[in-house]
């Protein structure tokens, strides 16, 4: 038997991939439903009915695909963590039948599928302090110099100087592409910056220098890194 994990996009698959093998985590994973990469499920940006939509593919092929764990990560955003724990249930109720609940993340519950198919389910929200996505935790764990990305901070400056506004979601993702960009990319990957500096290929960047310009150490990782265990 096997494992799935259902993420929102592709960054966050690669990154998990990526994290999965520096941990040499046994992670089975099945093949995906709407990506033609191996190994997740993605969503594709994140809603009820694409999390329904998915869950309800799952369900349809349980007795063709051999898997009994199901893990679900998510950017916790804005939202607290109790807002993102029931949304994931309202999506769950319209497919499976649950023992119980999630009431907390990194935490298994038994889950049944109209088939009578039992399994086991957990959930993650990529964050830190509370709130945030992908770039916000990667910005976190950065442990090369960044002084073109975080310069932007002065811009930010401006920008509400001027009644301007940017949303930190949207600031994470630039800080986070400015870094790869400018401050981690070599003379040598310069001259192929489109395929070595740009998160166009963010698998390729990890492969290549992702345990450089992060801290696979940082306390930030830990939750993650946590949940991951659930499925040795």
């Amino acid at each position: 038997m096997s494992s799935i994990l259902i993420v929102e996009s592709k960054n966050d698959q690669q990154f998990l991939q990526f994290l999965i093998e520096h941990l040499n985590c046994q992670i089975q994973v099945d093949a995906p439903i709407c990506i033609d990469e191996d190994d997740y499920e993605c969503l594709d940006g994140l809603s009820e009915g694409k999390l329904i939509t998915t869950l309800r593919d799952l369900d349809e092929n349980l007795q063709k695909r051999d898997f009994e764990k199901i893990g679900i990560i998510i950017d916790q955003d804005h939202h607290s963590q109790q807002e993102r724990l029931d949304f994931v249930n309202r999506c769950l109720e319209e497919v499976f039948k649950l023992e119980a609940k999630l009431t907390t993340v990194n935490q298994w519950i038994d889950i049944e599928s109209f088939q009578s198919i039992s399994l086991q389910l957990a959930c993650h929200f990529t964050n830190v302090d509370g709130h945030g996505e992908l770039e916000t935790l990667l910005k976190q764990i950065k442990s090369h110099d960044s002084p073109h990305a975080d310069c932007l901070a002065s811009w930010r400056d401006c920008l509400q100087n001027q009644g301007l506004q940017i949303s930190k979601k949207d600031f994470d993702k630039f800080w986070w592409n400015q870094y790869i960009r400018y401050d981690t990319c070599s003379k040598q990957d310069k001259k192929q910056a489109n395929k070595y500096c740009s998160m166009r290929h963010f698998d390729k960047i990890l492969e290549r220098k992702g345990a450089k310009i992060l801290n696979l150490n940082h306390q930030a990782l830990q939750p993650l890194k946590d949940f991951l265990e659930l499925f040795r």
